[in-house]
């Protein structure tokens, strides 16, 4: 998974609980997803409503972001690998941004 994805960065925007831009960057590639962190008995527990499958926790806000970010990266490896394999032979391949 670390080569795949070159960095991840993440940042937040709350002092203590709150809202915070998860962002991926995978070569030329740049993603955007919200988290929403909440605490629970000593823990940060994070999610992504864009990704229901990912979440996160850990002990801080930044490990719980990292933890998010990681899982993202995951689920969005898997969903790739999945959506190939069900690619015609000879099918045209191209990237697609949005901004």
């Amino acid at each position: 998974m670390l080569a795949l994805w070159n960095q991840i960065v993440y940042h937040y925007s709350r002092s203590l609980v709150g809202i915070a831009n998860v962002s991926m960057e995978r070569e030329t590639m740049k993603n955007e997803f919200t988290a929403i962190i909440e605490r629970d008995k000593g823990w940060y527990i994070a999610f992504c409503p864009e990704i229901p499958e990912a979440n996160g926790q850990g002990t801080t806000k930044d490990e719980a972001c990292e933890s998010l970010a990681e899982a993202i990266a995951l689920v969005l490896e898997d969903r790739r690998e999945e959506g190939l394999r069900g690619a015609a032979p000879g099918a045209i391949r191209e990237r697609v941004t949005i901004s």
